[in-house]
């Protein structure tokens, strides 16, 4: 028996950050979700699976686009027409109901447990392999409940697990909350997770899986996005899983170290180098640029500009693109004692968290984008790392001798 695995397609997602894309490379990016699922299903269809397993977040939201819908409905009938079996799940974002599917009803499609109940339905492969797959839908965005005390014993048949949700240990938990060991006492064979993007095996005896999204949505998302391939031995029931790569864009974090002052144009040639070096197919990239304390002013600027971004791009193999750029230092400009004492209070002044938030407070209240950011303590503190050099290079009028 095969089957694939895969959750959290997220169709529909806004992929925001990237509006400053030139608009042909943007609309590529908004269909990159539906590229992968599409290739999902070519991969279903050529490895002849039996099953695929739908763990939740089909759509970014509850009330998906007419276009996304229509899409979804048309990559699971090709699935259907195959007599593949599909069995899926509503998870948090796209808690519906199954009357809101516009997927034709077929022996080969269940949507599991709508109505957020917990439901197992049975089924036998095509060469007579019998089967069982368990789980439930979300009725609403949040389940503070641990689901898995309304799971059923196993039988004797392959067990598979279906569910959207995150361990007890995750903070603010309020998705179906589990512990790692209730999902091994059931002794289901496989269970199949959604929720976590990252993907991850959490356990293999019995089979615990988080698949991961199937396309990387942001810089968060990093790394090779796709589906799990099982196959099952049918005489001993023994399973072995394959990660599967579908997506259409890879995300990377580079990070590019600073020993000297450059040129722009030193620089822009190091940069283009270091990303080309680390193309994987199409890939977006992230950019730290450690030392910044070695740049000017100008630099600063320029390195801060979509624009520059832009121009590296066009240098780099696939199609690939910076779209990030961050900002760390090593040490700071060496400031007298005088200038180091207004260093010191101008940081406590201008680099507390409230100060901060004042400072941006109308570009949070107009912006989705900046609520995120600030709320993402990455940006904040190479936000805060950003200031200090500024600080220090007017303090030093930009002549200062570098500490290393």
């Amino acid at each position: 028996m095969k089957f694939i695995h895969f959750a959290d397609a997220h169709l529909d997602s806004p992929f925001r950050g990237l509006s400053f894309l030139p608009t042909d490379e943007y609309e590529r990016v908004r269909a990159s979700a539906d590229e992968s699922l599409t290739r999902i299903v070519d991969l279903a269809i050529a490895e002849r699976v039996d099953l695929v397993l739908v763990a939740g977040d089909s759509f970014d939201s509850n009330k998906p686009s007419p276009a996304s819908q229509l899409f979804f409905a048309k990559q699971l009938q090709r699935l259907t027409d195959a007599q593949i079996q599909v069995v899926m799940i509503f998870g948090n974002h796209d808690y519906m109901q199954a009357s809101d599917l516009l997927v034709k009803q077929s022996p080969y499609f269940k949507l599991l447990g709508d109505g957020q109940e917990v439901e197992r339905a049975d089924f036998v492969t095509k060469s007579g392999f019998k089967y069982s797959v368990t789980g439930f839908s979300y009725a609403e965005n949040h389940i503070e409940e641990d689901m898995i005390p309304h799971f059923p014993p196993r039988g004797s048949e392959y067990a598979f697990g279906l569910m959207h949700a995150a361990q007890k240990a995750a903070s603010g938990n309020v998705y179906a909350p589990f512990a790692l060991n209730e999902l091994k006492d059931l002794q289901y064979d496989y269970f199949a997770l959604g929720h976590i993007h990252a993907g991850q095996v959490l356990a293999d005896d019995p089979w615990i899986v988080y698949p991961g999204n199937i396309q990387g949505r942001d810089i968060g998302e990093l790394g090779g996005k796709g589906c799990i391939l099982g196959t099952v031995d049918e005489a001993s029931g023994k399973t072995t899983i394959d990660f599967k790569p579908t997506a259409s864009i890879v995300w990377r974090q580079v990070s590019l170290e600073l020993a000297e002052s450059l040129s722009k144009s030193e620089l822009e040639a190091r940069v283009v180098r270091e990303l080309a070096q680390k193309c994987q197919g199409k890939t977006y990239f992230s950019l730290e640029l450690r030392g910044t304390e070695y740049l000017t002013g100008d630099q600063l600027e320029f390195w801060a500009d979509e624009h520059a971004w832009e121009g590296v791009s066009q240098q780099l193999p696939a199609d690939s693109r910076l779209v990030d750029v961050r900002f760390a230092v090593k040490g700071v400009v060496k400031l007298s004692g005088s200038d180091q004492e207004a260093f010191k209070t101008a940081e406590a002044e201008v680099l507390a968290d409230e100060q901060l938030k004042a400072a941006a407070k109308t570009w949070l209240k107009k912006d989705q984008l900046a609520q995120e950011l600030f709320a993402d303590p990455q940006f904040i503190a190479g936000l805060k790392q950003l200031v200090k050099v500024k600080l220090a290079e007017r303090l030093a009028g930009l002549k200062g001798e570098i500490d290393k």
